[in-house]
């Protein structure tokens, strides 16, 4: 069943081949990153989980571009002594393909943290924002967003609690984090909205249904 609070949808160039990730119910997972670029040339590397089943379907022995479709979801691992949260995408579906790179996602979850907004010194108006996202069988995906603009003005007035549709992409930053034991480079990954407007209530939503 497919879940419509949570999707996403891209198409870029294979990077590395998969390698195993986990075991769950006695399936077998791999991991892979896929490039993809954004309309001003910049890449995004994705993090992509799938079932052995779903890459034993395709032939990856020459790169290629992939399509993939399914859920963005996240998890809090130790890293380097620390808790972080992970998001990687969860892919349902994945075919070779030769269309132009694709980068789409739409969500519907709770604010689940104040949202932050500020400006930069150039006068750029930006609001960060942690949604909750249900995932089927009672579970969710803490997702961090991006919003920019009279977007993100509007929106850094939503409270915790307040249901959010978000549009966008899945994008990936690289950082430097300064350590005891020096430089450390990072990546992390943010959906960037393009479009965002308060979702009704969860009750009011499945009544609709």
């Amino acid at each position: 069943m497919e879940n419509i609070a949570n999707h996403i949808h891209i198409c870029g160039e294979l990077q590395s081949l998969p390698c195993f990730s986990h075991e769950n119910r006695g399936i077998s997972f791999y991991r892979f990153e896929l490039r993809v670029d954004r309309l001003s040339g910049t890449p995004d590397i994705l993090p992509v989980i799938a079932s052995q089943r779903l890459l034993d379907a395709i032939d990856l022995s020459g790169g290629g571009m992939l399509d993939v479709t399914g859920e963005i979801r996240s998890y809090n691992a130790h890293v380097d002594g620390a808790r972080r949260l992970l998001v990687f995408v969860f892919a349902a579906a994945i075919v070779s393909c030769e269309e132009p790179a694709q980068n789409e996602v739409s969500l519907t979850g709770t604010i689940c943290k104040p949202p932050i907004f500020r400006q930069t010194p150039l006068g750029r108006e930006i609001c960060d924002m942690m949604l909750a996202v249900s995932r089927l069988y009672h579970r969710s995906d803490y997702l961090p967003c991006i919003l920019w603009g009279r977007t993100a003005r509007t929106l850094s007035g939503c409270q915790v609690g307040d249901r959010v549709t978000i549009t966008g992409r899945l994008q990936s930053r690289d950082y430097v984090k300064q350590t005891t034991e020096g430089p450390l480079e990072r990546r992390t990954y943010e959906i960037s909205a393009l479009t965002a407007h308060p979702a009704p209530p969860l009750e009011a939503e499945e009544a609709l249904l």
